[in-house]
């Protein structure tokens, strides 16, 4: 549930990089798992992750403009990555890879570029960097410098909130494991599964409005 204070030779960060690499593992796992006997009468694991699938898509086409079918790899295992990575704190001796900043700032890096990328592809490059100029010609150079800086803070945006946001509710938990050992935190670890269950879904849902930002279509001005 938290982190003790250690001399660690492999590095200060070395538990957040190691539970953040078997979140990916079992993410790997249940992949293979749903995939390695497909037929059209689904197992149950095949069944609940072609429903999520689903779901997911069906978020997101409420959002994203056109067909979003090419964004649903990146959104969905984003989603389960950070569930799993809040969810894994909430085992005894195990803090959540998303408790660090280190961790939740990579997939928000990942978020900047690939949300760049789609922009790009959909309108080129010129057309894309004419978002960022505004209406006005004259302004132009001032307003493509707010907006870079809008979109940098995306980043810090999205990375800060989840880490900040999971790090004060592991720092509650321990707190209230040391004081009041019995009873009382229990409750709370129901409430932290919803709490962790939110912030994975804030983070998405984010994503998703980056994404479909970069790729609706712009009025000319």
């Amino acid at each position: 549930m938290y982190e003790p204070f250690v001399i660690n030779p492999l590095g200060p960060h070395f538990v957040h990089v190691f539970l953040a690499l078997v979140v990916s593992c079992l993410l790997i796992i249940l992949g293979w798992l749903t995939t390695r006997n497909l037929s059209l009468i689904p197992t149950a694991i095949q069944n609940v992750m072609e429903t999520y699938v689903e779901g997911m898509t069906d978020f997101m086409a409420g959002t994203i403009p056109g067909d979003v079918r090419p964004h649903v790899p990146l959104i969905a295992t984003l989603f389960l990555f950070i569930l799993f990575s809040n969810w894994i704190g909430l085992v005894p001796g195990f803090i959540a890879p998303t408790s660090n900043w280190n961790t939740t700032i990579a997939p928000a890096i990942v978020v900047f570029f690939y949300y760049h990328y789609w922009g790009i592809k959909k309108h080129g490059v010129k057309n894309y960097l004419k978002h960022f100029a505004g209406p006005v010609w004259w302004l132009a150079p001032l307003i493509f410098i707010l907006e870079t800086i809008g979109h940098l803070a995306r980043v810090l945006s999205l990375s800060i909130r989840l880490f900040g946001n999971i790090m004060g509710e592991e720092t509650l938990l321990f707190i209230l494991f040391t004081l009041v050992p019995f009873l009382l935190p229990i409750p709370l670890m129901f409430l932290s599964l919803f709490f962790g269950l939110v912030q994975a879904l804030v983070f998405t849902l984010l994503s998703i409005v980056y994404i479909a930002l970069a790729v609706e279509e712009h009025e000319e001005h």
